[in-house]
C-alpha cells in the first residue's frame, strides 16, 4: 500500500489575489494556485497545505514575513473565529475593488460576454452595523479557546449565546459584543444571556437534543421598529413568561416580542407557530413612502439601506415610462414591484412561497398599489406560455432569482418571448454568468452595476440592464 505523501510546506509566497467564497490567491513554484482563508493579497507568507487537486492546493499561512499595506486592524476581537466576517482584516476601499474584479471576471471568464464598461461598485456608506436581522444560537457546551483547553483549570461556565464555529454544528462562539447589527441588538442578547444564566434556565444541548432555551432573532427597522423572537426547545410556561416579561420591561425599543415553542430536530421556524406575547406580530421597513410589513418568517435584505440604493438601481435600468407591463421574477416579498409599480402600467410578480406572497399582497394593499398582482408557484412551471396569453406580454423583465440563478426552463421562457428589456439582479456573478451566456445571442448587455450589500464579506450582488437585438 502507497504511504501518504505529506502535506507540502511553500515559504516566502506572496499572495497575489482574492477568489471566490473569500478564500485568497496564492502561486505554488509549478504555477498551481493555492487557495488561502487566513492570509489577504499583498501579504508574503510560509504556506502549509492540506489539500491537494490536480490543478490547485488549499492552505494556511503559518509564518508571515511581510504583511500587506491592504491590512486593517479587525474591529471585531471574534475575528478570525466567528468566520461571518472574513474580510474584516481588510481595508473597506480593497474590499471594494476585489468585489468588482469578481463580478467582472465571472461575467468574461464563464460567460464569456462582451461587456460595456463596468461602472463603479456601489459601496456602502457605513461598513458596519448595517444588518437589520440577525439569528444567534444557545448552547450549553460553548466553543473553547485554546488557551481555556491547554489551561489546567476547570471550565464551569460553559453557556453560550452566538454564532456557529464554521463547519461545527454543535459548537456555539459565545459573544459579548457584534458589529453587524445595530443597537440595541448587543444590549438585548447580552441581557437575555445574563438573565438565563441567573435563573439556571437550561441552554440547549444540541448532541442530545434538550434544554430550554435555543435560538434568539433580532429584527430591527429604519422606523425604529425592533422584533425579538425566542425559540425555546420545550414549554415551561413560568420560565418562559417571566423571560418575556423580563425583556417587554427592560427594552422599552421592542415593538413586537413573539416566542415559538419547537421540539423539532432542526431549528427552522418557517413551519412553526409563531406567537406574538407583546406589540405588534410585525415590525414596519419604510422606503420611499412605501410601507413593508415584515414578519418572523418574512424575507427582507438584511442591509435595508443598500437594499434600497439597489431597487432605485433597479428601477432605473428598467427605464419605465408608464406603459410598461413588467414581470417580477422570484419577486420574493414584491419589494421590488411595489417600488416600481408608480413607474409601471402593471406589474405581475410570481414567487415560489406561499407565505411571501401572501406578505406581497399584504403590503401592496397597505400601500394602496393598484396595479400589482401577485401569482405563487414553482417558477419553471408557472412562467409558462398560458401565464403569459393569461396576463399580457411583458415589456420589461426583472428577475432577482437564488444564489443558484435561473432554472434553463425559465431562461428559455424569456428567449420565446423576447421582452424589449430584462433587468437581471443578482447575489451570485457566476451563475448569473451562467445565464447571461444562454441570453447573448438575443440581448445586448447595456449596463452592469454591482453593489456591495454585505460589507466585510465575499458578498455582492450585481444589476445587469439586457436590450433586445
Amino acid at each position: 500500500m502507497p504511504r501518504k505523501q505529506p502535506n507540502k510546506i511553500f515559504t516566502q509566497v506572496t499572495v497575489i489575489d482574492a477568489g471566490a467564497k473569500g478564500k485568497s490567491v496564492a502561486k505554488s513554484p509549478d504555477g498551481r494556485v493555492i487557495f488561502l482563508s487566513n492570509a489577504i493579497p499583498g501579504d508574503v507568507v510560509d504556506i502549509q497545505t492540506f489539500k491537494k487537486r490536480k490543478s490547485y492546493f488549499e492552505g494556511t499561512a503559518v509564518n508571515f514575513h511581510e504583511l500587506s499595506p491592504k491590512r486593517t486592524q479587525p474591529k471585531c476581537k471574534y475575528f478570525g473565529t466567528c468566520g461571518g466576517c472574513k474580510w474584516q482584516n481588510m481595508g473597506y476601499e480593497h474590499q471594494l475593488y476585489y468585489k468588482q474584479k469578481e463580478v467582472e471576471n465571472n461575467l468574461i471568464r464563464i460567460g464569456h460576454l462582451s461587456l460595456p464598461e463596468v461602472s463603479p461598485i456601489l459601496g456602502c456608506e457605513n461598513p458596519y452595523f448595517y444588518r437589520n436581522k440577525m439569528e444567534f444560537s444557545f448552547s450549553n457546551n460553548r466553543w473553547l479557546t485554546k488557551e481555556e483547553i491547554t489551561s489546567s483549570k476547570n471550565v464551569n461556565d460553559k453557556n453560550a449565546l452566538g454564532f456557529h464555529i464554521p463547519g461545527m454544528w454543535d459548537k456555539i462562539l459565545d459573544i459579548d459584543e457584534c458589529w453587524l447589527q445595530p443597537d440595541p441588538s448587543n444590549a438585548i442578547r447580552n441581557a437575555i444571556k445574563q438573565y438565563a444564566v441567573s435563573n439556571h434556565l437550561e441552554f440547549f444541548d444540541p448532541k442530545n437534543q434538550n434544554g430550554f432555551l435555543r435560538s434568539l432573532m433580532i429584527r430591527t427597522a429604519s422606523t425604529g421598529d425592533v422584533m425579538v423572537l425566542i425559540q425555546f426547545y420545550k414549554e415551561d410556561k413560568n420560565a418562559r413568561k417571566a423571560l418575556l416579561d423580563y425583556l417587554n420591561e427592560s427594552f422599552k425599543e421592542i415593538t413586537s416580542l413573539q416566542y415559538v415553542i419547537n421540539e423539532k430536530a432542526n431549528d427552522t421556524i418557517y413551519d412553526q407557530e409563531v406567537v406574538c406575547y407583546k406589540g405588534k406580530d410585525y415590525i414596519t421597513e419604510e422606503m420611499e413612502g412605501l410601507q413593508f410589513k415584515i414578519t418572523a418568517k418574512s424575507f427582507y435584505q438584511t442591509n435595508s439601506k443598500q437594499a434600497y440604493e439597489l431597487y432605485k438601481i433597479t428601477r432605473d435600468f428598467a427605464g419605465l415610462t408608464g406603459s410598461e407591463l413588467v414581470y417580477d421574477l422570484y419577486t420574493g416579498t414584491g419589494t421590488i414591484a411595489q417600488f416600481v409599480a408608480k413607474k409601471a402600467k402593471k406589474v405581475i410578480g410570481v414567487e415560489a412561497v406561499p407565505d411571501a406572497i401572501e406578505a406581497a399582497k399584504t403590503n401592496a394593499q397597505l400601500n394602496g398599489i393598484t396595479n400589482v398582482e401577485f401569482y405563487v408557484g414553482d417558477m419553471k412551471s408557472v412562467f409558462n406560455h398560458n401565464f403569459i396569453s393569461q396576463h399580457g406580454h411583458p415589456d420589461v423583465i426583472i428577475t432577482d432569482p437564488p444564489r443558484d440563478g435561473m432554472h434553463k426552463d425559465v431562461v428559455a421562457q424569456i428567449l420565446n418571448i423576447l421582452p424589449k428589456k430584462v433587468v437581471y439582479v443578482s447575489c451570485n456573478s457566476a451563475t448569473q454568468a451562467r445565464d447571461l451566456a444562454l441570453m447573448k445571442d438575443f440581448y445586448n448587455i447595456e449596463k452592469v452595476q454591482p453593489v456591495d450589500m454585505f460589507p466585510q464579506t465575499h458578498h455582492v450582488e450585481n444589476v445587469v440592464l439586457l436590450t433586445l437585438k
